[in-house]
C-alpha cells in the first residue's frame, strides 16, 4: 500500500537535439531508418511517459524545442564521420574513431545552451544519436557542477545554475534510457548524502542488496537488484529477505521484510526493473536533516544540492 503524500509536480523543460543524418547514395533515408533502429521521437515520448510513471506523476517532461540535425557531431579532436565511413564501420563492427568523445563545448555553443539555461527556457538537454556518437549517458554543467556519471563540464558557469545533458542512443531502447537516468540518480543522490553519518545515510540504506548486506536487502542499485550476485543480473529467482516495499511509504520505513525475487521487478526485463527501482525513490513532502523527502527535486534540479 502506498501511504505517502506525493510532492508537487516538477515541470522539466527539455531541449531535444537529434543527430540522425541522411545516408545512402541518394541521401534518401535517415540513419535510424536505414539500419532498422528505433525512431528517436518515439523513444523520447516513451521516456517522458516512463519517467512520469516512475515518479508517480511527479516529473512532467516537456520538450520545448526539438532540433533534427542532418550531420554527425564533431569529436573532441575535430573528427567528423562521413555517412559512408560510419556505415562501413557499423557493418564491419570495427574502425570506429578513437578517441570517441564528442565535443560538448561545440554543441553547447552551437545551440546556445548556457544562455537558454540561464534564461530559464530549458532545464536540461537530451542528445540523441547513434552508437559511437561519443556521448556520456549523463554529464553535468553549470557553476560547481559535479560528477554525474561523467566528469563535470568546465567553463559552463555562465548557465547560472547546474543542468544535466543526457546522452541517448536510438539503437537501444527505453530500458537503456532509464538506465542512464538511474546512473544520474546514483551520482546526484550520493552527492546529497556525501557528508551524512553512516547511521543517517538514507541513500546508502536505499541501495543495500544481498551481496552488501546479507539478510537486509532494500532496493539495490541500477546494476544490482536486491538478490543479484553479479552486475546486470535482474532475472535471478533466488529469494532474499527484502524491505524494498517499505520505501513506498517513506518516511515510514518500519515495514516488515519479505521474500522477494525477480518476479517482483519484472522477471529480468531491464525496463521493468528500472521502473520498479525508480518508483521506490522517496517522493513525498517534508524534510529531515535538511534533506528533502522528495529526492526527485535533486535529480531534476541539481542546483538544489549543497556542495
Amino acid at each position: 500500500m502506498h501511504l505517502t503524500e506525493v510532492a508537487a509536480p516538477i515541470e522539466q523543460r527539455v531541449l531535444l537535439i537529434i543527430h540522425d543524418p541522411l545516408v545512402g547514395a541518394q541521401r534518401s533515408q535517415s540513419l535510424h531508418s536505414a539500419l532498422g533502429w528505433n525512431d528517436p521521437d518515439e523513444l523520447a515520448n516513451q521516456y517522458c511517459a516512463d519517467v512520469a510513471t516512475a515518479s508517480h506523476g511527479l516529473v512532467q517532461y516537456r520538450i520545448v524545442e526539438r532540433v533534427l540535425v542532418d550531420a554527425f557531431p564533431a569529436k573532441l579532436d575535430g573528427f567528423n564521420y562521413t555517412a559512408q565511413h560510419y556505415l562501413d564501420c557499423w557493418h564491419s563492427r570495427s574502425g570506429f574513431h578513437q578517441p570517441d568523445a564528442v565535443d560538448y563545448m561545440r554543441l553547447i555553443q552551437r545551440f546556445n545552451i548556457l544562455q537558454r539555461v540561464h534564461a530559464g527556457a530549458i532545464d536540461e538537454v537530451w542528445l540523441m544519436a547513434f552508437p559511437y556518437a561519443g556521448y556520456y549517458e549523463s554529464i553535468m554543467g553549470g557553476p560547481d557542477a559535479f560528477w554525474c556519471n561523467a566528469p563535470p563540464l568546465t567553463n559552463t558557469g555562465a548557465a547560472g545554475r547546474r543542468f544535466v545533458i543526457m546522452g541517448f542512443n536510438y539503437e537501444r531502447g527505453p530500458g537503456e534510457m532509464l538506465e542512464n537516468l538511474g546512473h544520474r540518480t546514483e551520482s546526484i543522490m550520493a552527492h546529497v548524502f556525501a557528508q551524512a553519518p553512516t547511521a543517517h545515510n538514507l541513500w546508502e540504506r536505499f541501495t543495500r542488496h544481498e551481496r552488501t548486506h546479507p539478510g537486509r536487502a532494500e532496493c539495490g542499485n541500477v546494476h544490482f537488484a536486491p538478490n543479484s550476485e553479479r552486475d546486470y543480473e535482474w532475472g535471478s529467482r533466488r529469494p532474499v529477505q527484502c524491505s524494498a516495499d517499505s520505501w513506498l511509504n517513506f518516511p515510514q520505513l518500519g515495514g516488515a521484510a519479505r521474500a522477494m525475487n525477480c518476479i517482483d521487478w519484472g522477471g529480468g526485463d531491464i525496463r521493468a526493473h528500472h521502473l520498479w527501482w525508480l518508483q521506490r525513490l522517496p517522493h513525498t513532502t517534508g524534510s529531515s536533516a535538511q534533506v528533502s523527502h522528495n529526492w526527485w527535486d535533486y535529480i531534476m534540479r541539481p542546483e538544489l544540492v549543497t556542495v
